[in-house]
């Protein structure tokens, strides 16, 4: 076990590389089941997750290749032969549900224990079964598993009654090879549909409208192996571009896309904080007078959940009250509390969260009770007076490459220290 401790107060300066996303390279990873050539993915970001997905394929024989040190990772999937992963590993992370899609394409069936992942609310895979239930399968849940048979997927047209990203991702798998169109209405349309999309179609797959709410997929024979670069995390330089605004600093941020940004930017300057792109390259100036916002979380193009617990932080440190309504998971606020130790202001009303700002932060022991609010903590850290110390960090390691190293990176006083 790990942590990371913080020492706050240092003005953050120099720039930092966004690594690739997260969010974008699983359902990549497990899209390469699909075909029975290679597929390589050149800068992947080497995180836990990425290298629990590729331990989830191993245990059902694929090959797999994940070479650290040139963030590439080969992925052989001739030699798949059972359609039931290890169950362990995929109660490790919610994301092995991603492998459901591309099994019942190519080999007609799997049965996949259900899986785990952060605690920040339900997230139920029903929208994922009933695409699977119109593309001709049947499915059955329980005892703990999820199984699904089908002799030929058909195509048809579903409509999604939420756009869920990771039943978008399923859908999209399990239709590139079924016979006739596919429409998915009412689809996800984050950026990281759009990437998967693009990967695919470099495989052989015809699928058109992935980034709108209509994706078409017309049913192709088989498909064969590619290489693809992902695109770079969004969630990531996010944070990054917090960490300037909450510690009132100013730095450059290399790796962003600003059309996937546009609703942490708009907010941001919103705030009063100054933003400068240029191509791929982001300069953050915080340091002028901030002021409190008000955010609702929405499906993309809205405010991203994922940044949601990030910019709580910050606003914790912004004279005036804001307010922050959660709209995609019931249980995202549980970093509140966390953040209440250091010193925040903050209260829960149902899906909303009332945050007055206060004059500082101090110092505290606090636990990452997921992903984003573990990035969160540490976004406070830098900015409260004294030593924090972030628990339970193995949550932050699953979507941050080498977090402290970047922050070190910008005069941050942090590190890591095992325990």
């Amino acid at each position: 076990m790990s942590k990371i401790i913080v020492r706050g107060g240092n003005i953050l300066k120099g720039e930092v590389n966004i690594s690739a996303a997260k969010n974008s390279v699983l359902p990549i990873i497990a899209g390469c089941i699909l075909s029975d050539d290679k597929c390589i993915i050149d800068q992947a970001p080497m995180l836990e997750d990425v290298f629990v997905i590729s331990d989830v394929l191993r245990s059902v024989c694929a090959e797999i290749d994940v070479n650290r040190k040139d963030s590439r990772i080969i992925i052989d999937s001739t030699a798949i032969k059972d359609c039931e992963p290890a169950g362990e590993l995929v109660r490790k992370m919610r994301g092995s549900f991603l492998l459901m899609g591309p099994m019942i394409s190519r080999f007609g069936r799997f049965k996949l224990s259900l899986p785990g992942g952060c605690n920040i609310g339900t997230r139920p895979i029903d929208l994922h079964l009933k695409g699977f239930s119109a593309l001709g399968a049947e499915v059955n849940v329980g005892h703990g598993y999820v199984e699904a048979y089908a002799k030929k997927l058909i195509g048809s047209k579903i409509y999604l009654d939420f756009p869920s990203v990771g039943a978008t991702e399923n859908i999209m798998m399990a239709a590139v090879m079924a016979e006739g169109e596919t429409i998915i209405e009412n689809a996800a349309a984050e950026p990281e549909i759009e990437d998967l999309a693009k990967f695919l179609n470099s495989m052989g797959a015809n699928i058109i409208g992935a980034g709108s709410g209509t994706i078409r997929i017309i049913g192709v024979k088989s498909l064969r192996g590619t290489t693809h670069r992902p695109i770079y995390d969004r969630i990531e330089a996010g944070t990054f571009m917090i960490a300037a605004a909450i510690t009132r600093s100013r730095i450059k941020i290399n790796g962003v896309n600003e059309e996937h940004l546009k609703p942490v930017i708009a907010k941001l300057t919103e705030a009063g904080v100054f933003i400068k792109i240029e191509g791929d390259t982001m300069v953050v100036d915080g340091t002028g007078d901030l002021k409190p916002i008000d955010i609702k979380t929405m499906p993309y193009p809205g405010f991203p959940t994922d940044m949601q617990s990030q910019i709580a932080g910050l606003l914790s440190t912004v004279h005036g009250t804001s307010i922050i309504t959660e709209t995609i998971f019931e249980n995202r606020f549980m970093h509140a509390a966390e953040m209440k130790r250091m010193g925040a202001n903050i209260k829960i009303d149902g899906r909303s969260a009332v945050i007055e700002g206060v004059n500082k932060l101090t110092g505290a022991e606090v636990r990452a009770t997921d992903l984003r609010a573990g990035a969160a903590l540490i976004l406070c850290g830098l900015a409260a007076e004294g030593e924090t110390q972030v628990t339970d960090i193995y949550h932050v390691d699953r979507g941050y490459v080498d977090i402290e190293k970047k922050f070190q990176g910008l005069d941050a006083d942090i590190e890591r220290v095992n325990v």
